[in-house]
């Protein structure tokens, strides 16, 4: 059975809002994150959308959330500085990934900006 899946290359991105599911679940300890790979695997696609005119870049992924409570262990907010570090610039952290705050900061973003939920 064939995929028909477009790339991100065959999607007209100007003045859109896109959301990229990525693979962010990094090795920490003590709060550091060890092991930038998978981060470093999506700043390609990042750009991309950026470069091409998307009005916002939101990055949706996890850690983890035990017992289904967060868990501030496992919170993605060591990734922003990596992220500002290699994308060269300003960051948005939401720290959930649904509610009103969530909505109202997707809703009408900023142009160029980067949102990690």
């Amino acid at each position: 059975m064939a995929l028909n899946k477009l790339s991100i290359k065959n999607v007209n991105l100007k003045d859109q809002r896109v959301i990229i599911r990525v693979d962010f679940n990094v090795p920490m300890k003590d709060g550091q994150i060890t092991n930038t790979q998978r981060i470093d695997a999506a700043i390609p696609t990042i750009k991309y959308a950026l470069e091409n005119g998307a009005k916002a870049v939101i990055l949706m992924s996890h850690l983890g959330r035990p017992d289904g409570r967060p868990n501030p262990k496992f919170s993605l907010a060591p990734v922003v500085a990596v992220l500002k570090k290699q994308l060269g610039r300003e960051v948005t952290f939401l720290k959930d990934c649904v509610g009103a705050d969530v909505e109202a900061k997707g809703q009408d973003p900023a142009s160029g900006s980067v949102i990690l939920l």
